[in-house]
């Protein structure tokens, strides 16, 4: 697994078998945002703040020229050779298809062309934006809209059409589970929805959530009903909660009494599965991990010194 702090990336065993080690040191205006890593577990690909990419592997490092004037918002590998990313852009939410890693990245005109991009918005009257993606192991791709719901792509982000409109509109995460292809999830401003065929319909799943504001939500790679979320008293914080739930968001638990420190506030990218199914949360700037099926969760890392509240970023897994 990789950690994003606010000026370095740090990689992890998937299972927490030994420290975190630093492999990246961001400089002025190239530190790490968005984050994604490919199924080796030993390659991660990141957006910079200069707008190209850095993609490490065992080979060492190399950047990506996209030659995207807006800020990167999410990534997502499609394909692994060629590679092949999706990226989401913030201030406009536009989505650009990278193939290779030579750039630039060329504009997906059919996600420009959708008809319900008219609707989009933010709520305090901003552009939208792509805020994740996610896919399905037979290259279902889905997109989240910032604040305009979830659009679906089946051949790999070409094209593109809107989920259906049961779905909660403001969306905050969407994901997949690898081992069962029709289900999607997403954690919105009315909490979980779970879709069992492929966002054709959702059913909303509050029960035993303290709030509805939800923020992250992550699945484990082996049991679709396994899943963990976090939600929250609004979009600044102000109180919130990792949750779990073992029977497909039917039932929640809270996992707080086991945190060590307030939890004022766990943002989207906070939460996270590894490939052998440890669960991992970001609270404040201590990482936690949670072994058992995400029932025992104890601190794993605390980050280095850093002036403002939340040094870590984003976890990829």
């Amino acid at each position: 697994m990789f950690i994003a702090t606010h000026n370095a990336i740090y990689a992890v065993e998937d299972n927490g078998n030994g420290e975190p080690i630093q492999i990246h040191e961001g400089t002025n205006h190239q530190d790490p945002g968005a984050m994604v890593s490919l199924s080796n577990g030993q390659t991660v690909v990141a957006a910079l703040s200069d707008g190209n990419l850095l993609f490490l592997s065992e080979d060492g490092e190399k950047r990506i020229p996209t030659e995207i004037e807006d800020p990167i918002a999410s990534l997502l590998v499609v394909r692994e050779d060629p590679l092949t990313l999706l990226i989401g852009t913030d201030e406009g939410a536009y989505v650009y298809r990278l193939v290779g890693e030579e750039g630039p990245a060329e504009r997906v005109v059919a996600f420009d062309e959708l008809e319900c991009r008219k609707d989009w918005y933010t709520p305090w009257g901003g552009p939208p934006a792509v805020r994740t993606f996610a896919r399905t192991q037979d290259g279902f791709c889905y997109a989240d809209i910032h604040v305009g719901s979830i659009m679906r792509s089946n051949d790999e982000g070409i094209s593109w059409e809107p989920v259906t409109p049961e779905l909660h509109k403001d969306v905050h995460q969407v994901t997949t589970c690898p081992a069962d292809d029709n289900r999607v999830y997403a954690n919105t401003q009315n909490g979980v929805y779970i879709s069992r065929d492929r966002g054709n319909s959702w059913a909303n799943r509050l029960e035993g959530l303290p709030v509805r504001y939800g923020t992250g939500i992550a699945v484990h790679p082996a049991d679709p009903d396994l899943m963990i979320a976090t939600v929250q008293n609004g979009p600044r914080g102000g109180g919130a909660w990792l949750c779990r739930s073992d029977n497909g968001g039917a039932t929640w638990t809270q996992l707080n009494d086991q945190l060590t420190e307030s939890t004022d506030r766990i943002r989207t990218g906070y939460i996270a599965f590894t490939s052998d199914g440890t669960a991992w949360a970001v609270i404040g700037k201590t990482l936690y991990i949670g072994k058992d099926r995400a029932t025992d969760w104890h601190p794993f890392w605390t980050a280095p010194e850093y002036d403002g509240e939340y040094p870590i970023q984003t976890l990829a897994a």
